[in-house]
């Protein structure tokens, strides 16, 4: 079946490509515009993209037309093709880093430079790591480390709470989300919050339909290969933030298996991408894209 992906790209087109893939469940304008803007105003050429069931892309009755995420790594390739590219640098952020390693992995010749922001190594086992928290279970030795208390706190509440009855209820369930993803280091703009989750609640299809991300998961369990990030050329670059409330530690574990990975800790950071990293940030992505 084939799904409608919606894209946009800022910059000149004859500028270097950056492609922007966002995490599980997560629209495209999780990238914030301000960010993209420093990435075109530096010379690049940027697309961010809705994953399929999110956002403007389409979405599906997961149980007539199930899918795993092989299809979402897939329509990574569908959007370069779309606009044009044999190749780009991919930045990528939380399960988007999943996707840019696996593509790098498989696909060397369609990655310039790969830079991952607060995910977790491929084959790492990352949603089993979360599932064994959010149940209380220990973890195995070697695994990798669990999520802060305060994320997990804050997913136990929400599983077991009733689902929200209308607009109001469930952005403010987004903004709460947020919160906790946004760290306890830097300021929380609860103003800034609500403008980011009207505009995502307003824009999607179906938000409900981004629950079919975890069953596309579960659809097929061995999606990560493990013990493949030495076969990565692509130079690499891992950001995480040192407030990292989900996968606190993971970016460091990414960086020691990619052959001359460099590993970027940004102070203050959490999950989320706020106005005062977007310097940083996207600083770091120029110079790691400039070659």
């Amino acid at each position: 079946m084939q799904i409608d992906i919606w894209s946009e790209e800022f910059g000149a087109a004859t500028d270097a490509p950056i492609l922007l893939i966002m995490g599980s469940m997560s629209q495209g304008i999780l990238w914030p515009d301000e960010f993209v803007g420093r990435l075109t105003a530096g010379g690049r050429r940027v697309i961010r993209y809705d994953h399929r069931d999110t956002g403007r892309s389409g979405t599906v009755d997961f149980a007539a037309h199930p899918y795993t995420w092989e299809d979402i790594k897939d329509d990574v390739l569908r959007v370069m093709d779309a606009h044009g590219l044999e190749s780009a640098h991919l930045v990528c952020h939380s399960a988007g880093g999943l996707l840019g390693q696996l593509i790098a992995v498989e696909r060397p010749e369609r990655v310039r430079t790969l830079t991952v922001i607060g995910s977790s190594p491929l084959g790492g086992g990352e949603g089993m790591v979360i599932m064994r928290a959010l149940m209380g279970q220990p973890q195995p030795e070697g695994s990798l480390p669990e999520p802060a208390p305060e994320f997990t706190a804050f997913f136990r509440e929400l599983i077991a709470a009733p689902p929200p009855q209308d607009r109001r209820e469930r952005i403010e369930v987004m903004i709460a989300e947020q919160r906790v993803l946004h760290g306890t280091a830097l300021p929380f703009d609860e103003d800034a919050a609500r403008r980011l989750q009207e505009r995502i609640y307003d824009r999607a299809r179906d938000l409900d339909a981004v629950a079919n991300h975890r069953l596309a998961a579960a659809a097929r369990p061995d999606f990560e290969p493990v013990g493949v990030l030495g076969r990565i050329k692509a130079p690499t670059l891992v950001i995480e933030g040192t407030h990292e409330p989900a996968k606190p530690g993971h970016g460091a574990l990414i960086a020691k298996e990619i052959p001359g990975a460099r590993l970027l800790m940004i102070d203050g950071m959490g999950h989320t991408l706020p106005p005062e990293v977007h310097e940083e940030l996207a600083t770091a992505v120029l110079a790691h894209t400039a070659g």
